[in-house]
């Protein structure tokens, strides 16, 4: 079938739509003349925005409740007059179905997950459990697979962000938050030491990132490198997710927990160094020839947990020279 109008709905996370960058274009791929709009929250809607495979971006974020019934039929209303042949689901909620069915697309596609399968036309089964690679960015690559819109995986994960061409700058960008939990963060001291050393070396300016709730761990950071000799600007809070896009791509490095902004420092290209314990790197790590991974085994990890309950020992297994001497090398295989 050659679709003309198709509607993407994205995922609601910014880590989980970067690695749903590569279905995305392969959906352009496959159907290069159609017009494909993407349905997106609006925290995550800036990172589409000037990407190639979107045409149209449509926010939506319904409110609790009663007033939630309205907003969820009158974005369905607003689609249907949008006219879109088929509905390709990324995102695994049952609302996504259900937002397509109120909208009357004859072509309805997702995972059969959170009990929407009769809401779709074509409920694809979940993959098992090592029938793909393992990394999450083939999980959205499977779906269009097992459709027919990509005739096989790639061999390798690799995710890019293509409409961002900024002039790299002397700029080290640390992010030393994580939403999902503070068992994902690296110890703010050690981002300071980390930024501090590279800076002097490098002769460089520290930028600070993160959401307006990670805007006191990042003044946090922003002391602690100040207290080395260092000045650093704190951004957290203070740019949208399209500025953040920007302003990462001018990094000549960026240090980073297992987070959005990872994901993102990567997709750009931009030497990205992450530190990685309660998460699995495995299957959400960092891709791409110029990302790199620092972490330790211990035996609770990658545990998955939000808060350590114990003593955090695979995050403080990491020292900061471990970082610094990282950075330095993927900067040394740059230039190279």
């Amino acid at each position: 079938m050659n679709y003309t109008r198709i509607l993407v709905r994205s995922t609601n996370w910014v880590g989980d739509a970067v690695m749903s960058l590569p279905a995305l274009a392969a959906i352009r791929a496959r159907f290069p003349q159609a017009h494909i709009a993407v349905l997106a929250r609006p925290w995550v809607e800036g990172l589409y925005r000037h990407e190639p495979f979107a045409d149209e971006i449509i926010p939506y974020q319904p409110r609790s409740g009663w007033a939630g019934v309205k907003d969820r039929l009158d974005m369905a209303g607003v689609l249907r007059k949008k006219r879109f042949e088929c509905a390709i689901l990324l995102q695994n909620a049952f609302d996504a179905a259900l937002i397509a069915w109120l909208a009357r697309i004859p072509k309805r596609i997702g995972y059969a997950r959170d009990g929407r399968s009769l809401l779709l036309t074509d409920a694809i089964p979940v993959p098992e459990r090592g029938g793909i690679p393992p990394h999450e960015s083939y999980y959205y690559l499977e779906l269009l697979h097992r459709v027919g819109w990509v005739d096989s995986l790639p061999t390798e994960p690799l995710i890019r962000l293509k409409g961002v061409h900024g002039e790299t700058a002397k700029l080290i960008g640390v992010s030393p938050g994580a939403a999902f939990g503070s068992a994902k963060r690296w110890l703010p001291e050690r981002f300071a030491e980390a930024a501090a050393v590279l800076a002097s070396q490098l002769g460089a300016e520290i930028v600070l990132f993160g959401s307006r709730d990670e805007r006191a761990l990042c003044e946090q950071v922003r002391e602690e490198i100040a207290g080395r000799g260092h000045d650093a600007k704190n951004y957290a809070g203070e740019t949208s997710l399209e500025e953040f896009i920007r302003l990462a791509s001018k990094c000549m490095v960026f240090l980073t927990n297992d987070s959005g902004a990872m994901h993102i420092a990567s997709a750009l290209g931009v030497p990205t160094v992450t530190v990685f314990g309660a998460t699995n790197h495995v299957t959400t790590g960092p891709t791409g020839p110029l990302a790199r991974i620092v972490r330790h085994d211990v035996e609770c990890s990658p545990c998955l947990l939000r808060e350590c309950p114990i003593d955090h020992r695979c995050m403080t297994a990491v020292s900061a020279a471990e970082v610094t001497e990282t950075a330095l090398k993927v900067l040394g295989e740059e230039a190279r």
